[in-house]
């Protein structure tokens, strides 16, 4: 009997503290700690949303957002790989049932990164294609067994899946934040993928494909760049949650140097933690209407583009707040707060990479929002 979405929270909650413990190492390791993957798989969460046919609960988005928060509250790279890992299963729905086949087959789920930048060069041969080329950001390739990637051919946009074999992993990933997250570079040296792993480029970023049409649940029709912001926006706010707890737990326990006050008692410390509390749950019911929104679009209607921007300005306001909450924390929390055995700081510096991401980039999205409004075209490759 598949897992419902309460038993799955319900075991995320319960691995955070373990994966909360590891998150030094994790980072020093530069991956997901391997005791840690290997928790999420046995708790069944990175099969989340594999459909039931292949195994998988088939939960839905809300499932998801619960899950990446508590996860990603205890170690926000643990939470970034977990939150590819769980949706990227999606990506394997879209294409052949032949891919399916062969990729859900074995033990029912993939652990597989996905280069969306169009990095690759492709040309037709008998049977396939063969692709060449490099591409950055694989998060999670250090314990993959499949990778998708992106690239041009004659016919235009096309991704292709290929076994991990097939690519190697230049292990560029020395990182100040999300260091735990492995997001090495991968490089294809004119690998031969057969036509049945490999999708045109507009129907893969669309939603609708013959793949899909194999299930009712309308989850594996969304489109790729709104996966993405429910992707990584319970990442964002589950990492605030975390950076709450040690700010407030510095509040409770420090005493400032020279002249000895203790913080808790004095007014300003009352305000700035009254504020920060404040500003994480807006982040929190913002997130949570985001995912409303998009399920209820999922269940109803095709999505539009204006569903799409709304959403991508969604998570775009999401990352700017909390990037900006954190640094706010940490411009209150001391200079001791800085030292490395500080859980505190590795929140300021993982949130802060994360936020940066071209997806929900602040200035282009709030561009795109007023050009919108006036009515002006929308050229703009992320939307």
């Amino acid at each position: 009997m598949p897992a419902s979405n309460e038993e799955l929270l319900d075991r995320a909650r319960a691995l955070a503290p373990a994966i909360k413990a590891r998150a030094a190492q994790t980072e020093s390791l530069r991956q997901i700690h391997d005791d840690t993957l290997r928790e999420l798989l046995d708790a069944g969460l990175i099969q989340m949303l594999v459909p039931r046919r292949w195994g998988g609960a088939e939960a839905d988005l809300r499932a998801v957002f619960g899950v990446v928060d508590a996860i990603s509250s205890a170690c926000v790279s643990s939470g970034w790989i977990a939150a590819f890992y769980i949706c990227h299963n999606i990506y394997v729905a879209k294409l052949s049932p032949r891919a399916q086949e062969e990729m859900f087959g074995p033990r029912g789920y993939v652990l597989m990164p996905g280069a969306n930048a169009p990095t690759m060069t492709a040309r037709r041969v008998p049977g396939g294609w063969e692709v060449a080329g490099r591409a950055s950001w694989a998060s999670g390739i250090m314990h993959a067994d499949w990778m998708l990637v992106t690239g041009i051919s004659p016919e235009g946009l096309r991704v292709f899946v290929l076994p991990v074999g097939d690519l190697q992993v230049d292990d560029v990933w020395h990182f100040t934040g999300m260091a735990g997250t492995g997001s090495n570079d991968i490089i294809v040296d004119n690998v031969f993928v057969p036509d049945h792993r490999t999708l045109p480029g507009a129907e893969f970023l669309g939603g609708p494909t013959p793949g899909n049409a194999l299930y009712q649940n309308p989850l594996y029709t969304i489109p790729l760049l709104t996966l993405a912001y429910c992707t990584i926006i319970p990442v964002i706010t589950g990492g605030i949650r975390g950076a709450l707890a040690e700010y407030e737990q510095m509040v409770d326990r420090r005493v400032r140097n020279f002249s000895g006050a203790v913080v808790k008692d004095q007014q300003h410390a009352h305000i700035m933690l009254g504020e920060m509390q404040i500003a994480a749950q807006v982040a929190q019911d913002q997130a949570g209407l985001a995912f409303d929104r998009t399920q209820a679009i999922l269940h109803s209607r095709p999505f539009q583009p204006e569903d799409r921007l709304d959403l991508k300005a969604r998570a775009a306001w999401i990352s700017k707040h909390c990037r900006d909450l954190i640094n706010n924390m940490m411009a209150n929390a001391g200079t001791t707060s800085f030292h490395l055995d500080q859980p505190l700081q590795r929140y300021w510096r993982d949130l802060n990479t994360a936020c940066s991401h071209a997806f929900w980039d602040w200035d282009s999205t709030r561009e795109l929002v007023g050009r919108q409004h006036l009515g002006l075209p929308l050229k703009h490759p992320l939307l």
